[in-house]
């Protein structure tokens, strides 16, 4: 008898979830192309803001990437995401090819034939010197102050461009850059046809470029709505529609996933998991580049003693947090270096759980009665997790060794806006956020190099700038995996984050939904994906 009324519970939302998929499309031929597996409209409830989508210009972090504007553009390069048991590795997208000379600055790229963009329009040369153009040359018709800003992140390495031919252009960067094919990953090629049609200043209400979906309307704020391609050089995409939603509060995506709004939702509550799962939904996980950390204030108060920084980190009870509290979709992260990532050795773990040495190593460096700080906290936002339940986890396991933190929270936008600006929002001595270190290696130097724009605690270590130049420099992957290990070995030790949990990227979707891949990566790839019975 006791188990009667949770059947009378769960029926009616497994139910709910096995139709969510039914009223995606209505004609018999899609109908049987979904049975056949293809076809079906996949929505996707995201955690965050949806992007600008104008190529680079972006604005939602790699969610929005990954969701829209990957899907919408490509580069010269792309990440392959086929594989689960490894991180993504770049190979061709746009370009078929490449070397580089000697000087390891110039770079020939060998394009790919026959492809054309979402309007009919042939890619070229002449297509990636406009791109280039638009994010790089101030003189360009078609070029912003935010187009620069943005590109600049990954094309502000090139000094030169030009065209050989009609399949090879020539890239030349500022300084050795080993990682370039990756960075092209994130050079986005919008058709130069539309955004004359349009000018740069409209091209987001109309893009246009060569992935695998087509732009059809967008809801500020609200949902964009794309299509398959049908002509898109590596087969047209299984699905019809692909549909993006933001919903950024949890509770929310997880109510629109029992009542069918939605067949796909980003970064399920852990708390929901369970339940989920017994109404039919498939939970889906992997590792991948992610650390969800606190940065701290290196110049500042107790903040600027290393001793005191170690101590923090060998306070925290890593293992409940990912296990009760996020229920086993995150990891404890015990280094700098994310787990799925080629710099993480698997022998740097450092801080295990140990609160009687973080008590010693606070006495020993001048704080046998701990002291007070604050941390500024988003609400949400790409990748964040649950990020105020961490932070209060972390409260009780920093007040339980002396540290009394103040809490203050904001909003994701809010934070990292304030960051950009080397500045914490809020004013707290910390601020907790989630980042990627190694999908993108240029954006390593941002995070642990001297200098940064971007605030980061002001951290400074000489040897660890060395070796990231050195890294970035060599297009030997060997080379790059040993100095990059080296570098953040020397991070693990001088603390300059408290390292909690590397997320292992949950999703929850509908039983309806078929075909994805689940990489070791931030990034997906959507065209294997189908919607179905």
């Amino acid at each position: 008898m006791k188990h009667r009324p949770r059947i009378r519970t769960v029926l009616p939302a497994a139910l709910l979830l096995l139709a969510v998929a039914g009223c995606s499309s209505s004609s018999a031929g899609q109908a049987a192309g979904r049975s056949a597996g293809r076809g079906g409209t996949l929505v996707i409830g995201a955690t965050g803001k949806l992007p600008n989508p104008d190529t680079v210009i972006g604005g939602a972090g790699f969610e929005g990437k990954r969701l829209v504007s990957f899907q919408l553009y490509e580069g010269l390069t792309r990440y392959d995401l086929s594989r689960t048991d490894a991180p993504s590795e770049i190979t061709g997208a746009l370009a078929t090819s490449w070397k580089v000379a000697a000087d390891h600055r110039t770079w020939t790229f060998t394009l790919r034939k026959g492809v054309t963009f979402q309007d009919g329009t042939r890619f070229d040369a002449d297509s990636v010197i406009f791109n280039l153009d638009r994010y790089l040359d101030k003189k360009s018709a078609s070029y912003t102050t935010a187009l620069g800003a943005a590109a600049s992140e990954y094309a502000g390495d090139i000094t030169r461009y030009r065209k050989l031919d009609a399949d090879h252009v020539e890239l030349v960067t500022k300084s050795p850059n080993g990682h370039f094919p990756e960075d092209l990953a994130h050079v986005l090629i919008a058709s130069p046809t539309a955004v004359r049609a349009t000018g740069s200043a409209n091209f987001s209400k109309h893009p246009v470029g060569t992935g695998p979906f087509s732009f059809k309307s967008q809801t500020p704020g609200e949902q964009i709505e794309l299509v398959a391609n049908k002509h898109y050089w590596r087969g047209a995409p299984k699905l019809d529609r692909l549909i993006v939603k933001a919903l950024p509060d949890p509770a929310a995506r997880t109510a629109a996933l029992r009542s069918g709004s939605v067949n796909w939702i980003e970064y399920p509550n852990p708390d929901d998991l369970a339940s989920l799962k017994a109404d039919g939904a498939q939970i889906l996980t992997n590792s991948y580049d992610h650390l969800w950390y606190w940065i701290l204030d290196t110049t500042n108060g107790p903040w600027k003693n290393a001793g005191v920084r170690r101590a923090a980190n060998y306070a925290i009870n890593r293992e409940a947090i990912a296990d009760d509290l996020l229920h086993g979709t995150a990891d404890p992260a015990y280094q700098a270096a994310p787990r799925a990532t080629f710099a993480y050795d698997p022998k740097g773990n450092t801080y295990s759980y140990d609160p009687a040495k973080a008590r010693k190593l606070l006495a020993a460096a001048g704080y046998p009665n701990g002291f007070s700080t604050s941390v500024t906290v988003p609400t949400g936002g790409s990748g964040n997790l649950l990020p105020v339940p961490i932070t209060e986890a972390l409260q009780r396991d920093l007040a339980a060794v002396g540290i009394k933190v103040t809490i203050r929270t904001t909003d994701w936008t809010t934070l990292i806006g304030a960051e950009a600006k080397g500045e914490v929002a809020l004013g707290s001595h910390a601020i907790a956020q989630s980042t990627t270190l190694f999908q993108s290696e240029a954006l390593l130097p941002l995070f642990i190099g001297s200098n940064s724009p971007f605030w980061t605690g002001h951290y400074s270590n000489p040897g660890v700038d060395k070796l990231l130049a050195a890294a970035a420099a060599s297009p030997d992957k060997a080379t790059r995996q040993s100095d990059y290990r080296q570098a953040l070995t020397r991070v693990t030790q001088d603390a300059p984050w408290l390292f909690v949990v590397n997320d292992r990227n949950p999703r929850a979707l509908a039983p309806t939904v078929h075909g994805l891949v689940q990489p070791q990566s931030w990034f997906l790839d959507l065209t294997t994906v189908w919607v179905g019975k």
